[in-house]
């Protein structure tokens, strides 16, 4: 079974906009951004979203209207309402406008994802096998059909962040700070033998992948991880 979800993100702020798109896109999902509601328009394949991460704050037809307006038009479409405004009569003209989930800005990266599998099962009508998934907690990673691997802190701390760096990629000194090292007193080949570790734990759960190329060196810079994983 198929866990991608096609989403659409309608948010006017630039950045934000690329970092939401990129976040979902790393986590396996087929992800569109656009700058406005008046974008929707030019979008043919609308109906076959499953997910809309809408800001409430757009230039022209704001979200709320939005929002209304798809849930009339697509009852079945999870909507993912992120915004800055916090009180309690905003989450409760969210909800009353369509929102299945009201987040307020600043968002955490998990709480994202986890929102967006959670309206996601709803909105295709079907549990979603899940991507495998590093429980930063517990230092487990879980495969699909629930195989549980033990992770070391180290290991729990570099996988955690190469699955929320942009595209998945880190510099040498980035991985090595996240060991607690020094990049002046640890060397290369000592960083190599945490990261063989690690392929070697995440091909016995990344079935898509040959733990080889589960975590692939670039030359000269650092790693960028190659399989799909999720943050529980």
């Amino acid at each position: 079974m198929d866990s991608r979800l096609k989403i659409l993100v309608i948010e006017d702020h630039d950045t934000l906009r690329e970092v939401v798109v990129e976040t979902l896109a790393n986590q396996g999902h087929q992800v569109v951004g656009v700058e406005s509601a008046e974008a929707i328009e030019s979008l043919s394949m609308m109906d076959s979203y499953h997910v809309v991460v809408l800001d409430l704050q757009l230039p022209g037809e704001d979200g709320l209207s939005v929002a209304q307006r798809l849930r009339n038009a697509r009852p079945d479409i999870g909507i993912i309402m992120m915004t800055a405004r916090g009180l309690t009569k905003d989450r409760c003209a969210g909800y009353e406008n369509g929102a299945d989930i009201y987040l307020t800005k600043p968002v955490q990266v998990e709480e994202l994802c986890a929102a967006t599998l959670a309206v996601g099962r709803r909105a295709t009508g079907q549990k979603l096998s899940s991507l495998p998934r590093l429980d930063m907690h517990r230092m487990v990673l879980t495969s699909a059909d629930g195989q549980e691997i033990s992770l070391s802190g180290q290991e729990s701390r570099m996988l955690a962040a190469l699955i929320l760096a942009p595209g998945q990629r880190l510099e040498n000194w980035q991985l090595m700070e996240l060991l607690g090292k020094s990049p002046e007193a640890y060397t290369k080949a000592a960083l190599e033998l945490h990261i063989v570790r690690l392929r070697k734990k995440l091909g016995q759960i990344c079935e898509e992948s040959a733990h080889s190329q589960s975590i692939q060196a670039i030359r000269g810079w650092g790693y960028q991880l190659r399989s799909q994983l999720s943050l529980a």
